[in-house]
């Protein structure tokens, strides 16, 4: 994660003369360890809801560093973002009048306010489920929109400082973001953004998770691809530089994950070779919902043939409750374990307890020292949320 973040600030300090920063993204993977581990090294955290800014708040994350997002706010979410953000980014008017109707309680502190644009323009991504710009997006606001926004924002003198935009996520070509950046930069325009400014075109950035995937994106190419745009389009409109912000989180959190599977039964059909472990779906969905490929090693014996292709699938009671398909591996052992690499981002957090799974533990490693930083989930866990329903004998 060090490597990757030094990787944007680098790229920042190269290839854009005025202010910037990296924002994390809490969605690809949150807890209070990494909201501590944000504030190392001075990152915004982009939170969604009220449940995120609790484990920022939790973490010790500045308030000027707690960027709240999400596309139906709802009261808590906007008051916990009042009480302890810096940013709202407002997805649609219905929200930015909440806001206003919260903000004008004498007692509120005032966070800054960005509006997030949908450019109707999409990226090539793995599946239609992880864009996010196109026209017919749930995220956002259409140019008119914008307008009439920020024209509310001046009538009632609320602190609209920045505009905001995402197209999609694990993308690897940056020209799209071009026209993109343009359209948000004649609406700043007509805006009439004022130095200081901030400008997002979001996040997304791909990571290799198969051999079918390298090379790896460059980070540096995506990062100085995205700020000549903004340079040149504000010098031709002649537009003051924006603090300009980049939103990583599965490109800065993904490979430090790596997820270890105990194998129980191997299973032959066929053609087919089922290798069954003691994960799957409930910690990971990301092959049930969008067929997400990975690869996987064997923990030991790395010298082994690679023989034959094997499935792996986990223990819960749903046919799509499957991790990896037709994967070249070796012949393995029940009882033995496997690891999956690029497993950091959007696992643990699109996990659930279907079938009454309990989530796993994880494990902090650096530099040879290993903390636990997130304590594997209980029955006792679950029974906690339940309360007893009594009935009156007959």
């Amino acid at each position: 994660m060090d490597a990757s973040i030094a990787a944007y600030q680098g790229a920042l300090k190269a290839y854009y003369p005025a202010a910037s920063d990296v924002t994390y993204a809490g969605k690809a993977f949150l807890c209070k360890a990494i909201a501590q581990w944000t504030r190392g090294h001075h990152l915004w955290l982009d939170c969604t809801g009220e449940g995120e800014i609790a484990v920022a708040a939790a973490g010790n994350v500045p308030r000027q560093n707690i960027l709240m997002h999400g596309v139906n706010k709802s009261i808590a979410d906007l008051k916990s973002a009042i009480q302890h953000a810096g940013t709202i980014v407002v997805d649609n008017l219905t929200e930015l009048h909440r806001t206003h109707d919260l903000l004008s309680n004498p007692d509120s502190r005032f966070p800054n306010l960005w509006l997030r644009l949908q450019p109707g323009i999409a990226v090539a991504t793995q599946h239609v489920y992880t864009q996010t710009g196109q026209h017919d997006s749930k995220f956002g606001m259409t140019r008119e929109e914008i307008i009439e926004a920020a024209a509310f924002c001046k009538q009632n003198n609320l602190p609209l400082n920045g505009i905001h935009f995402h197209l999609g996520s694990n993308f690897r070509n940056p020209e799209p973001l071009i026209p993109a950046i343009d359209l948000a930069l004649d609406l700043s325009k007509q805006i009439g953004f004022e130095d200081p400014w901030h400008f997002c075109p979001g996040g997304g950035w791909s990571v290799a998770y198969h051999e079918d995937e390298l090379p790896q994106p460059e980070i540096e190419d995506y990062v100085r691809g995205a700020a000549e745009a903004v340079i040149e389009g504000c010098e031709e409109r002649g537009l003051p530089l924006p603090h300009l912000h980049f939103e990583p989180g599965r490109s800065l959190i993904a490979r430090a994950g790596v997820a270890i599977y105990r194998v129980g039964a191997v299973k032959r059909r066929g053609k087919r070779i089922w290798w069954l472990t003691d994960g799957g779906m409930a910690d990971n969905p990301r092959h049930a919902l969008y067929g997400a490929r990975y690869s996987c090693l064997a923990v030991s014996g790395l010298d082994r043939e690679m023989n034959e292709k094997v499935s792996i699938a986990g223990p819960y009671c749903e046919s799509g409750d499957v991790v990896i398909e037709d994967l070249l591996m070796p012949q393995i052992e029940e009882g033995e374990l496997i690891a999956i690499p690029v497993s950091g981002a959007y696992h643990l957090s699109m996990s659930s307890n279907y079938n009454g799974a309990r989530r796993p533990a994880v494990l902090w490693i650096e530099e040879g020292n290993v903390k636990e930083i997130v304590r594997r989930e209980t029955t006792g866990d679950l029974l906690k949320r339940d309360k007893s329903l009594f009935f009156k004998s007959a």
